[in-house]
């Protein structure tokens, strides 16, 4: 169905485009505190103890951030760096969407799955605004690639393999990796009746290396806080961080208790599929309603040419987490590598059944999101923030020509399916990583104003805030976390420095105290679009700021 060379040439420019993304300046809230989490980390050489500014952390586990800090390491602290770890759990994941999808169907469809999982929108958005999910997602899909391949073929390496990347992925977030490799294996026992795996004396060594794998975060867990009774933690004491992670963690999520609610509308990750999964995502509807409907025709009797991994962990963990109070959209993304894998074998249905007329209906729904991609394109490259420099429309020019050539080539309609798909997630992502977000971001305030210190040769270590407000970008680009201090202890003061919004400068006002410089830059919550905001008339009205001034 896909040539060797058109592969190769897919990947490159998908790989093109998550290089572009490397150097876009990081978001608040959570990708700039994550990395300001893991400098510290090197900073004070303390590897074993999160905080999440002057608070203990006990959320999310440690694997992102000793691998982020390695990579600060290596490399030195850049927001390049940060990104590293995360795209290349991604490039694990997308080839092992190749193995699994060649070990359950074939090659062709082990190829097509490792295309759609990183062109997915969500996964490319993932290793631009970095989050432990990246990471998570990577070593998940590879956990249950080389357990799905013990039970085909009873191999000691593969449950090895298997069981380290499971030991990661619950490293790295916790109890839902085990719940989505847990499901995903029991739906492969249960269709192919393989239940006599479990009795193989290899599962003592999948255990003893899952053990040694996670053993380090647990020791982390102890030192920090079953060591430390009497720290409060969310307003409890006699914490155990052994005992969050293997039991309590999962269950404040679904319960809202301690990180909060943010919804209980069963049907949010249904409307967010919508978007989080294009270009594919009509595709992938309709491939998921197909399968299912085959294995009911078929009353799930085992057929060798069929699997029930991707729709029966797709069924169960879709409802699982609907039924949480706390959802975000990047929580799907874990689930993103059986979509592709799922639609990727559809596709291939579609080409050997020849169902030539369901294959154009879908093709149909890639054009019209190509033709909005290309829209898209032009408005931001010409009016929401026009490109500065001739180069830029060259590249664009040159982008728009490339569609064009691979539109109007004449290939089979299955394919063109897959082409026109990529090319939108290709064009889209590059004019976002190029163009969008690095503008977006000049309204930033914390970065812009890390930018405007530099310049003047501020000491950073000279710099306060009054409230406990978090500061993640503006901490991160100085790479040292603002001070917090009173107002009172600031009036002691003199030849500092104070970040405040407006509100502050009137609480400093009101409290008598005076500066002489003042530097102010736009700030706006980039992470919350509005359609004001994008509109350069409008723009303005919808920006706050924010100042550093000098007290001397």
């Amino acid at each position: 169905m896909i040539s060797t060379a058109r592969y190769w040439f897919f990947i490159c420019l998908i790989v093109l485009v998550y290089i572009m993304g490397m150097f876009v300046t990081l978001f608040e809230n959570d990708s700039a505190q994550f990395a300001v989490m893991a400098m510290r980390m090197v900073q004070e050489n303390d590897f074993l103890s999160l905080f999440k500014g002057p608070e203990e952390y006990l959320d999310k586990p440690h694997m992102h951030y000793w691998l982020a800090a390695l990579s600060y390491k290596i490399f030195g602290i850049h927001d390049w760096a940060y990104r590293i770890p995360g795209i290349l759990a991604t490039f694990l994941g997308a080839y092992s969407c190749f193995g699994l999808g060649k070990l359950l169907y074939n090659k062709d469809v082990g190829r097509y799955a490792s295309l759609i999982f990183m062109t997915a929108q969500t996964i490319v958005l993932a290793n631009i605004d970095v989050r432990t999910d990246a990471v998570l997602t990577g070593f998940a899909i590879f956990a249950i690639w080389q357990l799905v391949t013990f039970i085909e073929k009873d191999s000691l390496k593969n449950i090895a393999l298997g069981a380290f990347g499971a030991g990661m992925a619950f490293s790295t977030k916790g109890q839902i990796a085990l719940v989505v490799i847990g499901v995903s294996l029991l739906c492969h026992l249960a269709y192919t009746r393989k239940w006599h795996r479990l009795l193989s004396w290899k599962l003592l060594v999948a255990l003893l290396v899952f053990a040694i794998t996670i053993a380090p975060m647990l020791y982390a867990y102890y030192h920090q806080f079953d060591l430390h009774p009497e720290k409060v933690i969310r307003g409890k004491d006699h914490r155990s961080g052994i005992f969050f992670i293997f039991w309590e963690q999962s269950f404040e999520r679904m319960s809202g208790e301690g990180v909060g609610k943010n919804s209980s509308d069963f049907f949010f990750f249904f409307h967010t599929f919508l978007w989080v999964f294009l270009p594919w995502t009509v595709l992938a509807l309709i491939g998921y309603w197909n399968q299912l409907k085959i294995f009911w025709q078929t009353k799930f009797a085992y057929k060798p040419n069929l699997e029930f991994l991707t729709l029966g962990g797709i069924s169960i963990l879709f409802l699982l987490i609907s039924f949480a109070q706390f959802k975000l959209p990047h929580y799907m993304n874990i689930l993103m590598p059986l979509y592709a894998i799922l639609s990727a074998a559809f596709l291939y249905t579609l080409y050997q059944l020849e169902k030539l007329k369901m294959a154009k209906v879908i093709l149909g729904f890639q054009y019209f999101i190509l033709g909005l991609v290309v829209v898209f394109a032009v408005l931001v490259s010409f009016y929401v923030f026009p490109l500065g420099h001739w180069y830029g429309y060259a590249l664009l020019i040159a982008a728009l020509l490339l569609v064009l050539y691979f539109i109007r080539k004449k290939e089979m309609v299955y394919a063109k399916i897959a082409t026109v798909a990529i090319l939108s997630s290709v064009l889209l992502n590059g004019v976002m990583n190029t163009q969008f977000y690095p503008k977006l971001l000049e309204y930033q305030g914390g970065s812009t104003m890390a930018q405007k210190v530099k310049e003047s040769n501020i000491p950073v270590d000279e710099i306060y805030k009054i409230t406990t407000r978090h500061t993640w970008a503006l901490d991160f680009y100085n790479q040292n976390p603002v001070n917090i201090i009173s107002v009172n202890d600031l009036k002691a003061k003199n030849d500092v420095w104070v970040y405040a919004d407006e509100q502050e400068l009137e609480q400093l006002q009101k409290n008598g105290i005076v500066w002489t410089d003042q530097i102010t830059v736009d700030q706006f919550r980039i992470t919350r679009l509005q359609i004001k905001f994008l509109n350069p008339a409008t723009r303005q009205d919808k920006l706050n700021q924010m100042h550093l001034v000098h007290l001397e």
